[in-house]
Protein backbone atom coordinates (compact mmCIF):
# COMPACT_ATOMS: atom_id res chain seq x y z
CA UNK A 1 0.00 0.00 0.00
CA UNK A 2 0.84 3.64 -0.31
CA UNK A 3 -1.10 6.26 1.64
CA UNK A 4 -2.00 9.72 0.38
CA UNK A 5 -1.28 12.15 3.22
CA UNK A 6 -1.67 15.37 1.20
CA UNK A 7 -3.47 14.89 -2.14
CA UNK A 8 -2.84 18.22 -3.83
CA UNK A 9 -5.49 18.87 -6.51
CA UNK A 10 -6.55 17.14 -9.73
CA UNK A 11 -4.17 14.21 -9.14
CA UNK A 12 -5.32 10.78 -10.31
CA UNK A 13 -4.45 7.15 -10.93
CA UNK A 14 -3.79 6.63 -14.65
CA UNK A 15 -2.54 3.97 -17.01
CA UNK A 16 -2.57 4.11 -20.83
CA UNK A 17 -6.35 4.24 -20.99
CA UNK A 18 -9.18 2.25 -22.53
CA UNK A 19 -9.06 1.21 -26.16
CA UNK A 20 -11.76 -0.13 -28.45
CA UNK A 21 -14.74 1.29 -26.55
CA UNK A 22 -15.40 4.64 -28.25
CA UNK A 23 -18.30 3.15 -30.22
CA UNK A 24 -19.97 2.69 -26.82
CA UNK A 25 -19.39 6.33 -25.87
CA UNK A 26 -16.56 5.45 -23.45
CA UNK A 27 -13.60 7.81 -23.56
CA UNK A 28 -9.95 6.78 -23.56
CA UNK A 29 -8.86 8.52 -20.33
CA UNK A 30 -5.34 7.51 -19.26
CA UNK A 31 -2.08 9.43 -18.94
CA UNK A 32 -1.98 12.79 -20.71
CA UNK A 33 1.77 12.33 -21.26
CA UNK A 34 1.85 8.64 -22.19
CA UNK A 35 5.60 8.45 -22.98
CA UNK A 36 6.47 9.75 -19.51
CA UNK A 37 4.29 7.11 -17.83
CA UNK A 38 5.82 4.40 -20.02
CA UNK A 39 9.37 5.50 -19.13
CA UNK A 40 8.53 5.65 -15.42
CA UNK A 41 7.10 2.13 -15.57
CA UNK A 42 10.06 0.72 -17.46
CA UNK A 43 12.48 2.32 -14.98
CA UNK A 44 10.95 0.15 -12.24
CA UNK A 45 10.54 -2.86 -14.58
CA UNK A 46 6.75 -2.62 -14.79
CA UNK A 47 4.87 -3.31 -18.03
CA UNK A 48 4.59 -0.06 -20.03
CA UNK A 49 0.88 0.28 -19.33
CA UNK A 50 0.94 -0.32 -15.57
CA UNK A 51 -1.00 2.20 -13.48
CA UNK A 52 0.83 5.05 -11.80
CA UNK A 53 -0.03 8.48 -10.44
CA UNK A 54 -0.46 11.56 -12.62
CA UNK A 55 0.46 14.57 -10.48
CA UNK A 56 -0.64 18.02 -11.66
CA UNK A 57 -0.81 20.21 -8.57
CA UNK A 58 1.19 20.03 -5.35
CA UNK A 59 1.97 19.97 -2.62
CA UNK A 60 1.56 16.20 -2.48
CA UNK A 61 2.76 13.91 0.30
CA UNK A 62 2.74 10.11 0.08
CA UNK A 63 3.79 7.48 2.65
CA UNK A 64 4.98 4.07 1.52
CA UNK A 65 3.97 0.99 3.52
CA UNK A 66 6.48 -1.44 2.02
CA UNK A 67 10.01 -1.37 0.62
CA UNK A 68 10.38 -0.90 -3.11
CA UNK A 69 11.47 1.29 -6.00
CA UNK A 70 9.96 4.41 -7.48
CA UNK A 71 10.51 6.54 -10.57
CA UNK A 72 9.49 10.12 -11.37
CA UNK A 73 9.21 11.32 -14.96
CA UNK A 74 7.59 14.15 -16.91
CA UNK A 75 7.50 17.59 -15.32
CA UNK A 76 10.38 18.62 -13.09
CA UNK A 77 8.94 18.89 -9.56
CA UNK A 78 10.72 19.72 -6.33
CA UNK A 79 10.77 16.19 -4.91
CA UNK A 80 12.13 14.75 -1.67
CA UNK A 81 12.07 11.28 -0.13
CA UNK A 82 12.18 12.22 3.55
CA UNK A 83 15.10 14.70 3.43
CA UNK A 84 16.80 13.33 0.31
CA UNK A 85 16.28 15.21 -2.95
CA UNK A 86 15.10 13.12 -5.91
CA UNK A 87 15.68 13.75 -9.60
CA UNK A 88 13.28 13.19 -12.45
CA UNK A 89 14.14 10.31 -14.76
CA UNK A 90 15.77 8.07 -12.13
CA UNK A 91 14.85 4.85 -10.34
CA UNK A 92 15.21 5.26 -6.59
CA UNK A 93 14.74 2.85 -3.65
CA UNK A 94 12.34 3.57 -0.80
CA UNK A 95 11.70 1.94 2.54
CA UNK A 96 8.49 1.27 4.44
CA UNK A 97 7.48 4.39 6.36
CA UNK A 98 9.33 6.86 4.15
CA UNK A 99 7.49 9.90 2.79
CA UNK A 100 7.63 11.33 -0.69
CA UNK A 101 6.97 15.08 -0.95
CA UNK A 102 6.22 16.79 -4.26
CA UNK A 103 6.00 20.57 -4.05
CA UNK A 104 5.01 21.55 -7.57
CA UNK A 105 6.60 21.87 -10.99
CA UNK A 106 9.61 24.01 -11.83
CA UNK A 107 9.27 23.00 -15.48
CA UNK A 108 6.41 21.34 -17.31
CA UNK A 109 2.94 20.56 -16.02
CA UNK A 110 2.45 16.87 -15.21
CA UNK A 111 4.64 14.46 -13.28
CA UNK A 112 4.29 10.67 -13.26
CA UNK A 113 5.05 8.42 -10.32
CA UNK A 114 5.55 4.72 -10.94
CA UNK A 115 6.16 2.17 -8.17
CA UNK A 116 7.46 -1.34 -8.77
CA UNK A 117 4.47 -3.63 -9.00
CA UNK A 118 2.22 -0.82 -10.18
CA UNK A 119 -0.84 0.75 -8.57
CA UNK A 120 -3.14 -2.27 -8.20
CA UNK A 121 -6.57 -0.64 -8.07
CA UNK A 122 -9.27 -2.80 -9.72
CA UNK A 123 -9.55 -2.83 -13.49
CA UNK A 124 -12.74 -1.34 -14.93
CA UNK A 125 -13.49 -2.09 -18.58
CA UNK A 126 -9.98 -3.36 -19.13
CA UNK A 127 -8.02 -0.51 -17.56
CA UNK A 128 -7.24 1.16 -14.23
CA UNK A 129 -7.34 4.72 -15.61
CA UNK A 130 -9.51 7.31 -13.86
CA UNK A 131 -12.36 8.56 -16.04
CA UNK A 132 -13.28 11.76 -14.23
CA UNK A 133 -16.22 12.55 -16.52
CA UNK A 134 -17.95 9.17 -16.08
CA UNK A 135 -16.76 8.69 -12.49
CA UNK A 136 -15.18 5.23 -12.68
CA UNK A 137 -11.74 3.65 -12.64
CA UNK A 138 -8.74 4.67 -10.57
CA UNK A 139 -9.72 5.55 -7.01
CA UNK A 140 -13.54 5.48 -7.15
CA UNK A 141 -13.49 7.49 -10.37
CA UNK A 142 -12.22 10.68 -8.72
CA UNK A 143 -9.14 12.68 -7.91
CA UNK A 144 -7.07 11.54 -4.93
CA UNK A 145 -8.11 12.55 -1.41
CA UNK A 146 -6.24 12.64 1.90
CA UNK A 147 -6.41 9.24 3.56
CA UNK A 148 -6.65 7.24 0.34
CA UNK A 149 -4.69 3.99 0.55
CA UNK A 150 -3.73 2.58 -2.83
CA UNK A 151 -2.80 -1.10 -3.19
CA UNK A 152 0.49 -1.95 -4.85
CA UNK A 153 1.42 -5.00 -6.87
CA UNK A 154 4.23 -7.31 -5.68
CA UNK A 155 7.65 -5.69 -5.28
CA UNK A 156 10.35 -6.57 -7.83
CA UNK A 157 13.10 -8.27 -5.84
CA UNK A 158 15.44 -8.31 -8.84
CA UNK A 159 15.93 -4.55 -8.84
CA UNK A 160 19.15 -3.73 -7.02
CA UNK A 161 20.61 -0.45 -8.34
CA UNK A 162 19.64 3.08 -9.28
CA UNK A 163 19.09 3.67 -12.99
CA UNK A 164 18.30 6.68 -15.16
CA UNK A 165 16.79 7.39 -18.57
CA UNK A 166 16.95 10.35 -20.94
CA UNK A 167 13.47 11.82 -21.21
CA UNK A 168 11.88 13.35 -24.30
CA UNK A 169 12.75 16.99 -24.89
CA UNK A 170 9.87 19.46 -24.94
CA UNK A 171 9.76 21.94 -27.82
CA UNK A 172 6.97 24.33 -28.84
CA UNK A 173 6.64 22.96 -32.41
CA UNK A 174 3.79 20.42 -32.60
CA UNK A 175 3.44 18.37 -35.79
CA UNK A 176 -0.04 17.96 -37.27
CA UNK A 177 -1.81 16.36 -40.20
CA UNK A 178 -4.41 18.44 -42.06
CA UNK A 179 -7.94 17.56 -40.94
CA UNK A 180 -10.98 16.55 -43.03
CA UNK A 181 -12.29 20.15 -43.09
CA UNK A 182 -8.91 21.85 -43.53
CA UNK A 183 -9.71 23.06 -47.05
CA UNK A 184 -13.01 24.57 -45.88
CA UNK A 185 -11.17 27.27 -43.94
CA UNK A 186 -10.33 30.53 -45.63
CA UNK A 187 -6.78 30.73 -47.07
CA UNK A 188 -5.88 33.42 -44.52
CA UNK A 189 -7.09 31.15 -41.71
CA UNK A 190 -5.05 28.19 -42.96
CA UNK A 191 -1.96 30.40 -43.14
CA UNK A 192 -2.60 31.87 -39.67
CA UNK A 193 -3.03 28.39 -38.20
CA UNK A 194 0.59 27.53 -39.04
CA UNK A 195 2.16 30.97 -38.80
CA UNK A 196 0.79 31.98 -35.39
CA UNK A 197 1.91 31.31 -31.85
CA UNK A 198 -1.12 29.91 -29.99
CA UNK A 199 -1.42 30.70 -26.30
CA UNK A 200 -2.73 27.94 -24.04
CA UNK A 201 -5.84 29.09 -22.16
CA UNK A 202 -6.35 28.67 -18.42
CA UNK A 203 -9.65 26.97 -19.31
CA UNK A 204 -7.79 23.93 -20.66
CA UNK A 205 -8.29 20.58 -18.92
CA UNK A 206 -7.99 16.84 -19.52
CA UNK A 207 -10.74 17.00 -22.15
CA UNK A 208 -9.15 19.65 -24.33
CA UNK A 209 -6.40 22.24 -24.68
CA UNK A 210 -8.04 25.57 -25.55
CA UNK A 211 -5.90 27.91 -27.61
CA UNK A 212 -6.05 31.67 -28.06
CA UNK A 213 -4.90 33.54 -31.14
CA UNK A 214 -6.23 34.83 -34.46
CA UNK A 215 -9.82 33.95 -35.37
CA UNK A 216 -9.95 31.07 -37.86
CA UNK A 217 -12.80 31.62 -40.30
CA UNK A 218 -14.44 28.83 -42.25
CA UNK A 219 -16.02 29.45 -45.63
CA UNK A 220 -19.79 29.04 -45.63
CA UNK A 221 -21.98 28.18 -42.69
CA UNK A 222 -22.94 24.60 -43.52
CA UNK A 223 -23.42 22.53 -40.38
CA UNK A 224 -21.58 19.24 -40.08
CA UNK A 225 -23.05 15.91 -39.09
CA UNK A 226 -21.77 14.47 -35.83
CA UNK A 227 -18.60 12.49 -36.40
CA UNK A 228 -16.03 10.43 -34.54
CA UNK A 229 -13.31 12.37 -32.72
CA UNK A 230 -10.15 11.18 -31.03
CA UNK A 231 -7.43 12.66 -28.81
CA UNK A 232 -5.30 14.89 -30.98
CA UNK A 233 -8.11 16.17 -33.19
CA UNK A 234 -8.14 19.99 -33.41
CA UNK A 235 -11.67 21.35 -33.55
CA UNK A 236 -12.60 24.94 -34.37
CA UNK A 237 -15.87 26.13 -32.75
CA UNK A 238 -17.80 29.10 -34.24
CA UNK A 239 -15.71 31.59 -32.22
CA UNK A 240 -12.69 30.54 -34.30
CA UNK A 241 -10.40 29.53 -31.42
CA UNK A 242 -8.99 25.98 -31.74
CA UNK A 243 -9.42 23.21 -29.18
CA UNK A 244 -7.03 20.25 -29.21
CA UNK A 245 -8.86 17.20 -27.86
CA UNK A 246 -6.96 15.33 -25.15
CA UNK A 247 -7.22 12.07 -23.18
CA UNK A 248 -10.69 12.65 -21.69
CA UNK A 249 -12.18 13.96 -24.95
CA UNK A 250 -15.73 13.10 -25.91
CA UNK A 251 -16.23 10.38 -28.52
CA UNK A 252 -18.21 12.41 -31.09
CA UNK A 253 -18.30 16.05 -32.16
CA UNK A 254 -19.70 18.41 -34.74
CA UNK A 255 -17.14 21.19 -35.05
CA UNK A 256 -14.91 21.32 -38.14
CA UNK A 257 -11.56 19.55 -37.77
CA UNK A 258 -8.78 21.73 -39.11
CA UNK A 259 -5.96 19.33 -38.20
CA UNK A 260 -4.87 16.49 -35.93
CA UNK A 261 -1.78 16.31 -33.72
CA UNK A 262 0.35 13.26 -34.49
CA UNK A 263 0.60 10.65 -31.74
CA UNK A 264 4.33 11.26 -31.20
CA UNK A 265 3.72 14.93 -30.27
CA UNK A 266 0.47 14.76 -28.32
CA UNK A 267 2.35 14.43 -25.03
CA UNK A 268 3.71 17.96 -25.44
CA UNK A 269 0.29 19.46 -24.77
CA UNK A 270 0.25 17.70 -21.38
CA UNK A 271 3.38 19.60 -20.37
CA UNK A 272 2.60 23.12 -21.60
CA UNK A 273 1.28 25.52 -18.96
CA UNK A 274 -1.52 28.07 -19.33
CA UNK A 275 -0.05 31.24 -20.80
CA UNK A 276 2.68 29.44 -22.71
CA UNK A 277 2.56 29.28 -26.49
CA UNK A 278 2.78 26.51 -29.06
CA UNK A 279 2.88 26.52 -32.84
CA UNK A 280 1.88 23.92 -35.39
CA UNK A 281 4.04 22.37 -38.07
CA UNK A 282 2.51 20.47 -40.98
CA UNK A 283 3.67 16.92 -41.65
CA UNK A 284 2.37 13.90 -43.56
CA UNK A 285 1.66 10.25 -42.82
CA UNK A 286 5.27 9.28 -43.47
CA UNK A 287 6.50 11.97 -41.09
CA UNK A 288 4.06 10.80 -38.40
CA UNK A 289 5.23 7.19 -38.79
CA UNK A 290 8.88 8.23 -38.64
CA UNK A 291 8.28 10.25 -35.47
CA UNK A 292 6.66 7.23 -33.83
CA UNK A 293 9.65 5.08 -34.77
CA UNK A 294 12.04 7.58 -33.16
CA UNK A 295 10.12 7.25 -29.88
CA UNK A 296 10.02 3.43 -30.07
CA UNK A 297 13.75 3.25 -30.79
CA UNK A 298 14.45 5.50 -27.79
CA UNK A 299 12.40 3.18 -25.56
CA UNK A 300 14.05 0.04 -26.94
CA UNK A 301 17.55 1.45 -26.43
CA UNK A 302 16.77 2.10 -22.79
CA UNK A 303 15.26 -1.36 -22.29
CA UNK A 304 18.32 -3.01 -23.81
CA UNK A 305 20.69 -0.98 -21.66
CA UNK A 306 18.72 -1.52 -18.46
CA UNK A 307 17.44 -5.09 -18.81
CA UNK A 308 19.10 -6.59 -21.88
CA UNK A 309 15.78 -7.04 -23.70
Amino acid sequence: MLEILNPGRFNTVQDLGREGLRHLGITQAGAMDAPSLVLANRLVDNPPGAAGLEIVCGPVEIRFERDGWLALTGALFDAKLDDRELWSGWREPFRAGQRLRLNGPRRGMRLYLAVDGGIAVPEVLGARATDLQAGFGGMAGRALLAGDRLPLGPAHAALTARCGVLQLEWAPGIRVLPGPEFEQFEPAARKAFFDSGWQVSSQSNRMGCRLQGPVLKRRGARDLLSHLVLPGVIQVPPAGQPIVLLADAQTTGGYPRIASVIEADLWKLAQVRPGQSVHFVQTDAAGAAAARQVWLQHLRRFEWSAYGH
